[in-house]
């Protein structure tokens, strides 16, 4: 098979293309969604949360956040360990789910789970009968019950019940149904996922199709989705940067028009800092947890997008308590022409708008 031979810029648009913010808009959410496969669930709203971020970003101001909380509520639209999908693409997952007891080949830490999870059966069938009887419930509802407390040196230490229900839904016995505000309420997943089961061979190869498809390009082995991507798409290398590349053959040769576009920080375009960094030639990380001192760019700042090209950092908070969207700093990587200028700006002008709230900008944006 031919080995496709891009430039960088080539790799960026189309992966830019592929992730739906190039200038050709997409039509409305559930096409946004079912073509990205997931959305983040993040609630820290810095400026707004992270999945409707993404949504915003493709879609622009027509979006509401109601629509997703919509489709959620609605169950076309599923919690599977914090990433939206569609409902219907969970049969490409309940297989694997069901084989996770007896799976081989384990590592050290997943045989540590597996055993975890049966020094506490009597937990686990207790949260069972709770939710067959009275569910959807929140994480609240459920007695600590377990004999052997999870352990840990970060902060899940002794969070036994959440851990449990973790590992629950990966064994596809318990599902995330719903939400009251920001907290997850829990079924049996008979209840919430759909009665279809894809096998998993199957299934493996189908989530490593979707994923090309909406990255565009991207390495062989992917962390999300377990995907090997070895077996789909096309091999390519990228002038540049070592080792192959796996492209989506409909990407190649497309004509591109790109656009000014703000990003979450758990974008998918930046989320993978590796690929962001041998594509994109591009320096950031998000600095919520480090000392004020010590930011470079902002608590929450929001990449910059601009054609093919990341360009900068927006450092902007919505003060809700104030009513205004206060942007602090635009961190240009580059100085920016009239006209990247003015696209960024209108960007900034939209988010306000779609957040509903007065705009104090910088006086060179302003």
């Amino acid at each position: 098979m031919v080995v496709h031979e891009l430039s960088r810029q080539e790799a960026r648009r189309i992966a830019v293309r592929a992730q739906l913010l190039d200038c050709a808009r997409p039509s409305g959410m559930a096409q946004v969604v079912r073509h990205l496969t997931f959305l983040q669930v993040d609630w820290t709203s810095a400026v707004a949360p992270s999945a409707d971020l993404v949504l915003w970003s493709r879609l622009g101001s027509a979006y509401r956040p109601a629509e997703l909380a919509r489709a959620l509520e609605t169950r076309s639209l599923v919690d599977l360990r914090g990433r939206i999908r569609p409902r219907e693409d969970l049969a490409l997952y309940t297989a694997r789910m069901a084989a996770w007891e007896g799976r081989t080949g384990l590592k050290d830490w997943e045989v540590g789970q597996r055993a975890w999870v049966r020094a506490n059966d009597a937990c686990r069938r207790d949260i069972l009968a709770r939710l067959d009887v009275d569910g959807p419930l929140p994480a609240s509802a459920f007695p600590d019950l377990c004999a052997v407390p999870w352990g840990s040196s970060g902060w899940n230490n002794n969070r036994n019940v959440g851990m449990l229900l973790d590992l629950m839904v990966r064994r596809g016995e318990v599902a995330v149904a719903g939400y009251d505000g920001r907290e997850r309420l829990w079924d049996v997943a008979a209840r919430v996922y759909p009665d279809e089961v894809v096998p998993e061979a199957r299934a493996a190869h189908i989530r490593g199709e979707r994923l090309l498809r909406s990255l565009g390009i991207a390495r062989p082995r992917q962390s999300e989705d377990s995907a090997d991507l070895g077996q789909v798409g096309e091999p390519a290398r990228v002038a540049g940067v070592r080792g192959v590349w796996r492209v989506d053959p409909a990407q190649l040769g497309r004509p591109f028009q790109g656009r000014a576009a703000l990003l979450s920080p758990l974008d998918r375009l930046v989320f993978d800092r590796r690929r962001m960094a041998e594509l994109f030639e591009f320096d950031y990380a998000v600095e919520m947890y480090k000392p004020a001192a010590k930011r470079r760019w902002g608590y929450y700042a929001l990449p910059i997008l601009y054609g093919d090209r990341l360009v900068g950092k927006l450092d902007a908070t919505a003060d809700r308590k104030a009513g205004v969207l206060r942007v602090d700093a635009v961190h240009e990587d580059a100085r920016f022409t009239k006209a990247m200028r003015a696209a960024v700006t209108a960007e900034i002008r939209d988010l306000a708008r779609w957040l509903g709230l007065p705009l104090d900008l910088p006086g060179e944006f302003a």
